[in-house]
């Protein structure tokens, strides 16, 4: 399987790697900085660049349904690496960064509003939760001043993990209806925001609160009966 390089450090933007399996369907690679789509987060886009200079656009990486193994997806018509190359793995940083920040604030989101959060998703320009709030009313300009306080503090955000028998024992620790971590494998990482939120997550943050910057809550939308939907915007 691939070493997630992601999961030890955020911040590596690249790293070598060698080709261990290529189709049109993907790239794999025996180590990756490239976060594959899951939890809301997109997929990391980038370039894979032999030592002769030519390069690979990757457009997206996501998971093998069957496998769950990391793929590289090339851009249309690219020319494909052989099992056993040596490439240098380097990820649109600007991108990943955006997403960070994102996922980050997310979570001190879900401090701040009581509900089961039933979905959500980041892009580029906006993030959203959707919780089960049928009858808690959400005020945008007070949600907004709530979560520029929590960034204001420079909360430190650091990774562990707990076993699989520690999370059966705290199930309130999972806020997600439609997404389950991971079980079976012993452990399952989590993400801590010093005093504010801990809850499993797999996805990649920022280091401190602080570097999120400013934000807005764009929107508050209904969404049927019982959904929420909470819209922000990196100022």
């Amino acid at each position: 399987m691939t070493r997630l390089l992601y999961l030890e450090d955020a911040y590596i933007p690249s790293c070598e790697a060698t080709v261990i399996a290529a189709t049109p369907g993907g790239i794999e690679l025996d180590r990756s900085v490239f976060y594959a789509t899951g939890g809301g987060q997109p997929g990391d886009n980038g370039t894979l660049t032999r030592p002769d200079g030519d390069s690979i656009d990757i457009t997206t990486t996501v998971k093998d349904r069957d496998t769950g193994q990391h793929l590289h997806i090339p851009a249309e018509g690219s020319p494909l690496p052989a099992i056993g190359d040596r490439l240098s793995a380097r990820i649109d940083w600007d991108n990943r960064f955006t997403y960070m920040r994102y996922h980050t604030c997310l979570h001190l989101l879900c401090s701040l509003v009581e509900g089961a959060v039933t979905g959500g998703n980041i892009a580029a320009a906006k993030a959203r939760l959707d919780f089960d709030l049928p009858h808690t009313p959400l005020d945008k300009a007070v949600l907004t001043d709530r979560l520029n306080a929590l960034i204001a503090r420079d909360l430190p955000v650091t990774a562990g993990r707990i076993t699989d028998a520690e999370l059966e024992a705290k199930p309130d620790l999972v806020r997600t209806m439609s997404v389950k971590p991971p079980r079976g494998g012993g452990h399952i990482r989590t993400i801590s925001i010093a005093g504010v939120d801990f809850q499993p997550c797999g996805g990649t943050h920022v280091q401190r609160t602080g570097e999120i910057g400013a934000v807005e809550v764009a929107k508050i939308e209904k969404k049927g009966r019982q959904n929420r939907r909470v819209v922000l915007r990196l100022m």
